[in-house]
């Protein structure tokens, strides 16, 4: 779906995040047998943007191509400068999901800690990169994607198994 969005829409991206944020709603249905909370709406709102702000994030070092083989990108249209700043606005999206969905569900300290690690890992992210030099982007897009989803889920995972 996402590469074949590609040929019709620069928003191909947040087709990606939302084939992505269905997983999280998705799961708590099939476990709770219906959606009786925002919680799995909220984390689903976190992945929309975070993915679909990587994958702009990821999608600069294509511009060329894109623009060459008429395929649609946020970078092809906007060009990378301004991607970046797409990307930056989708991840503080999803930081701003993220701190909503610590209140709602008060999971404690160690949930804190990893919404606070996370938000410091997106900015990290985007301060490797810049419009003129893309030569951190693997840096940048797999070892702090990487980091966020192993500490997302450490500590929202230990915060709900642990209780604290």
């Amino acid at each position: 779906l996402y590469s074949y969005t590609k040929r019709f829409t620069s928003l191909s991206h947040v087709v990606l995040g939302w084939c992505l944020c269905i997983a999280p709603t998705g799961a708590w249905i099939a476990v709770r047998g219906a959606l009786d909370s925002a919680v799995p709406l909220l984390l689903s709102l976190v992945v929309l943007c975070w993915a679909a702000g990587f994958d702009v994030l990821y999608a600069c070092q294509d511009y060329d191509f894109d623009r060459e083989a008429g395929l649609r990108s946020i970078p092809a249209r906007v060009g990378v400068a301004r991607a970046l700043w797409f990307s930056r606005l989708l991840h503080a999206g999803a930081f701003a999901a993220l701190v909503a969905l610590y209140f709602l569900t008060s999971l404690g300290g160690l949930a804190l800690a990893g919404v606070l690690l996370t938000g410091a890992l997106l900015v990290y992210q985007h301060s490797l990169v810049r419009a003129d030099d893309l030569s951190r982007l693997d840096a940048a897009f797999f070892t702090t994607n990487a980091l966020v989803s192993v500490i997302l889920l450490a500590t929202f995972g230990g915060a709900v198994f642990f209780r604290i």
